[in-house]
């Protein structure tokens, strides 16, 4: 018996041991492989076709601005032996051209069904309601994968009146069709070849690729595991299919602590939002905040002619009202080493907003002083 098949069977119950008892005495930090990795070739495909949705209750598009519309209903009535006279262009409001969009799940087989979205690709006001034709499905590669059919769930709508007013609520112009597409071709995978497989990590780590090579090593044996960069660990693996299945079930059960994440502060620049990691350091800096508030009022005043002038008349005359209000400055002082609760502590204690925040962060940046990467989203 080779060694890959000594592998698959003689470790199959220690594996399934040291995993159970691996779960039981983890630490709170302590995370499973399946929950930081995914398995080499095991993964969705993008699939997208064009087709009609009728039964519109006058929502659909205007052919008159989307031709494409009549023009694809056209050549569907003639596959179905309709043929339309000769510079006729009907004027229908109850068709809909949509885009059709779906993920291949990795080892869908022909016959599994998968749900799929519609979304308008004209002028139609509602999908509510419409019923999606047969469209095929294609990947990148041109292939149809899958057939697509069915009612739509729409879960926007919208009303109108003659005057112009309307009122929308959701997005009445998408929709879904639950279980709306049979696969008709699988998608080939590398899963099954080979006598290895890659584990990929969701984020780049050279930390937690080491200590996921060395958890493998220690729970199946030395060298079984090896790291190839910050994402990919090879690990060998049973060439018989039925065996490399519950290999990589026990395989993605085992657990351990992941590398902690470098100090970073993330800045959103759309809401405002700031998170700081728990390893942001700030050298020694002090930092001053304070605000100047400068209000400008403006009345308009009428002013009359004296009741024994002559000639006057009444005028109006802007008064205006200027305020300057200024916060006392407050300076605090960054010791050596400080953490992310005294960062917080001092920022809080003088009242700065998050827009004023990240001033102050973007300061100590340009200081030297903030020992973070600083990253605007």
């Amino acid at each position: 018996m080779n060694t890959m098949a000594k592998l698959g069977i003689s470790m199959a119950a220690s594996l399934l041991t040291l995993a159970t008892a691996l779960a039981a005495s983890s630490d709170p930090t302590a995370q499973r492989i399946k929950d930081l990795a995914t398995v080499g070739g095991v993964r969705t495909n993008q699939l997208i076709g064009y087709g009609l949705v009728v039964g519109l209750d006058g929502s659909g598009d205007q052919t008159s601005q989307a031709p494409f519309t009549t023009q694809s209903l056209a050549s569907w009535l003639q596959q179905l032996g309709v043929s339309l006279p000769a510079g006729v262009n009907p004027q229908l409001k109850n068709v809909a051209a949509v885009s059709v969009h779906a993920e291949l799940p990795p080892f869908a087989k022909p016959g599994q069904t998968i749900d799929v979205t519609v979304s308008s690709v004209g002028n139609a006001k509602s999908l509510r309601g419409g019923s999606l034709l047969v469209t095929p499905l294609k990947g990148l590669d041109g292939q149809v994968y899958g057939i697509a059919q069915g009612n739509l769930v729409v879960n926007g709508f919208g009303a109108q009146a003659n005057d112009g007013s309307k009122v929308t609520v959701n997005v009445p112009t998408s929709g879904r069709v639950p279980n709306g597409a049979t696969v008709e071709r699988a998608v080939p995978n590398s899963f099954a070849t080979g006598d290895s497989l890659t584990l990929s990590l969701h984020t780049a780590d050279f930390t937690t690729s080491m200590r996921l090579a060395e958890t493998v090593n220690t729970a199946i044996g030395a060298g079984s595991a090896v790291p190839v960069d910050a994402v990919s660990v090879r690990v060998q693996a049973p060439v018989d299919p039925n065996q490399r299945v519950a290999f990589v079930s026990m395989l993605e059960n085992l657990e351990l602590s992941p590398g902690e994440a470098p100090a970073r502060v993330i800045i959103n620049s759309r809401t405002g939002t700031v998170v700081i990691g728990s390893h942001v350091r700030v050298s020694p800096a002090a930092v001053s905040h304070g605000s100047l508030t400068v209000s400008i009022k403006e009345d308009q005043k009428v002013s009359q002619p004296n009741a024994l002038s002559s000639g006057g008349t009444t005028v109006t005359v802007p008064d205006s009202t200027i305020d300057v209000q200024q916060k006392n400055s407050r300076m605090f002082l960054f010791e050596p080493g400080v953490s992310l609760e005294e960062i917080v502590r001092a920022v809080n204690q003088v009242g700065a907003a998050p827009g004023d925040l990240v001033a102050i962060l973007e300061a100590l940046q340009q200081a030297g002083a903030l020992r973070a990467q600083l990253i605007v989203i």
